[in-house]
């Protein structure tokens, strides 16, 4: 890794005490450095970018007027933590980003005091920094409470339930909305600055509230006086829905005048009751690649700071690449197929398809319980919808989907992403329950592929399904096998004999096979890719029961209630079981790290297969099933 450059400010000043005692005057010359750092830093590890240089100013301005980690800082989803990062002690542990044993992607309470709420999935902020907040009035406590929270975030009904709350409680909490993609107001400049400087202030606070007391004596004259003060905030500032919700807004101003931003933070921070903070940014700030294309660097590769240029990977598609592929080919297909995607069009594959079938597109923001419900209205009226979403995702419409597609046995088909470990964006990211949480819900066709051709085909088959399918497939690119441009439906239910060998049987499951191939060759042991876990191949893990000795499941799930719980309670109803070993991801939540390594670490390579059969045959106590696998 190349040596970081000199940043005289920030290595003097990269902790918020520091930070507090450096002169106003020097703040954008520190948010230069700041942002400098930023980009080079990440350059070399890769991460989430755009975001990030968006809030540099706002990151030093919460720092610099508010006393963290005394008073808490709540960051929502984290990409555009980097910044808070840097600026509280972390600075030097920058180059392990997101590495195995490094700095996570995102904040995390373990990591350090000023992570104060754990964050991967959007719009919790408000919902957490309000139960601090109505902690410290529990506790008789004086600290403050900030949520920061981005528009795209303010999308999910979540994020709406906590302003409802809050303003209901009156609760000390100031929510700051970081409007990065003008999707609620363009108002920026001079006069939005000052207005929010005298909405803020002490004088206006003041001679409102003090109005409020009298006004309220005088009930016609408070009701005329209350829409009197809306509709003239209303001409100037788009803060009425907010001011309905009990919050004093305040805003919109620039999110990167430094002087602004810190003045009018000064002033909130005197106030009490729910306060509602508008700032508008720019993602990809200061970095001109990143401004121009805010999308593709909001999370990156490695690249070249001077020119902008990611580095590219070569070789095999990826599994993304294969559904995006499928999902226009089906299009032109079939016209009742309409896409759906909770705010993941480009991570899950989907640019060209929005494009080209603008009229069957539905990018629903991150709103994952609609996205599923809006499916199954449309499945209802004889559509056929598919939804992208990743894993990790699927599990805040768990409801959704049992409720409103499972019950009702709609063809709704699920594509799910990055199903497995995820690699450098860590726990919160991973998909390691889906195959549990799907495969207890009647009426549900789950899949697995083994390579890209297969996920094509599979795709096809959880289509014409006519029932609830899902095909979950991992991150990233597959072995390399060819995928072929035509579409056939699986027979369902259907395992593959991969290898034939004695006395152990390898029963892989998806993205397992690769290695249980491998380990079966050292083992000499019979290998199936399983395809289906719902419904299971029950002739074919008879036949493996009744072959062999050994029987080993592998998956890349949770172990608890996954795919291997499924052979377990299969093969109890028979008599003469033999030996299960379950392999899969373990009882707890597996960090960040390179893809590979973290699988592992988890036993689930070929080497850990080999080593767990063979620990497994040296510990048997039974000397005949010992001798029978051995022989």
């Amino acid at each position: 890794m190349t040596e970081i450059g000199h940043y005289p400010l920030l290595e003097q000043y990269d902790t918020p005490e520091a930070l507090r005692r450096l002169p106003e005057a020097q703040l954008p010359e520190l948010a230069q450095e700041l942002r400098n750092f930023l980009i080079e830093s990440v350059s070399q590890t890769g991460g989430h970018l755009a975001a990030g240089l968006g809030t540099i100013e706002l990151t030093l301005a919460l720092h610099y007027v508010f006393q963290t980690p005394e008073d808490r800082l709540v960051w929502d989803v984290g990409h555009q933590s980097y910044p808070h990062k840097i600026m509280t002690g972390r600075r030097k542990n920058m180059h392990s980003l997101r590495q195995r044993h490094g700095i996570s992607g995102f904040p995390k309470r373990s990591e350090s005091p000023f992570d104060t709420f754990g964050v991967g999935h959007s719009s919790t902020s408000i919902s957490a920094a309000l139960g601090m907040a109505l902690a410290a009035k529990q506790q008789q406590s004086d600290r403050k409470i900030v949520a920061v929270i981005g528009d795209g975030a303010l999308t999910a009904g979540m994020a709406f339930e906590a302003l409802n709350h809050a303003g209901d409680l009156d609760a000390n909490l100031l929510v700051v909305l970081n409007d990065n993609d003008m999707s609620i107001s363009e108002n920026v400049g001079g006069m939005s600055n000052y207005l929010a400087k005298i909405l803020s202030g002490k004088l206006y606070s003041s001679v409102r509230e003090g109005s409020k007391k009298v006004l309220r004596r005088m009930p016609s004259v408070w009701e005329l006086a209350r829409r009197a003060e809306e509709h003239v905030k209303g001409m100037v500032i788009p803060g009425t829905l907010f001011e309905e919700l009990g919050f004093n807004y305040i805003g919109p101003i620039d999110g990167h005048d430094l002087p602004a931003l810190v003045n009018t933070l000064g002033n909130i921070r005197s106030l009490s009751g729910p306060q509602f903070l508008h700032v508008i940014t720019k993602k990809g700030k200061g970095y001109p690649p990143a401004e121009e294309n805010p999308c593709e660097y909001h999370g990156v590769t490695r690249f070249d700071p001077k020119t902008g240029t990611l580095q590219r990977s070569k070789g095999a598609v990826t599994y993304t690449e294969v559904f995006g592929k499928w999902l226009c080919d089906m299009a032109e297909r079939d016209p009742l197929l309409m896409a759906i995607t909770p705010a993941m069009r480009e991570g899950s594959g989907m640019v060209e398809y929005f494009q080209r079938f603008p009229e069957r597109s539905f990018d629903v923001g991150i709103a994952e319980q609609h996205a599923v419900t809006l499916a199954a209205g449309l499945a209802c009226e004889g559509l056929k919808p598919v939804v992208a979403i990743y894993s990790t995702f699927l599990q805040r419409a768990y409801d959704q989907l049992i409720h409103d597609v499972a019950i009702q046995n709609l063809p709704v088909l699920f594509a799910i992403d990055r199903a497995g470990l995820v690699g450098a964006d860590g726990a919160t990211h991973a998909g390691s329950f889906d195959l549990s949480f799907m495969r207890c819900i009647p009426n549900m066709l789950i899949m697995a592929p083994t390579d890209e051709n297969e996920c094509r085909q599979m795709l096809y088959t959880g289509y014409m399904h006519t029932g609830p399918a899902a095909v979950r497939y991992p991150r990233g690119r597959g072995p390399g096998v060819e995928v072929q441009n035509t579409m056939e439906s699986l027979p369902v239910g259907k395992a593959e004999l991969r290898r034939q060998g004695h006395s152990i049987a390898l029963l892989a499951f998806g993205s397992m096979l690769a290695p249980a191939l491998d380990a079966g060759e050292q083992l000499d042991a019979t290998v199936i890719n399983m395809r289906f876990v719902k419904p299971l191949d029950i002739d074919t893990l008879l036949a493996a029961a009744r072959d062999h000795s050994l029987i080993v499941t592998i998956e890349e799930n949770a172990i608890y209630g996954g795919a291997g719980s499924a052979i377990n309670e299969a093969l109890a109803k028979i008599e003469n079981v033999p030996a299960i070993i379950n392999l899969g991801l373990p009882d707890r939540f597996v960090d960040h790290g390179v893809h590979e390594q973290l699988l592992a670490d988890c036993g689930l390579d070929a080497k850990g297969i080999v080593a767990t059969v063979h620990h497994y045959i040296a510990a048997c106590t039974a000397p005949v099933l010992a001798n029978s696998i051995n022989s």
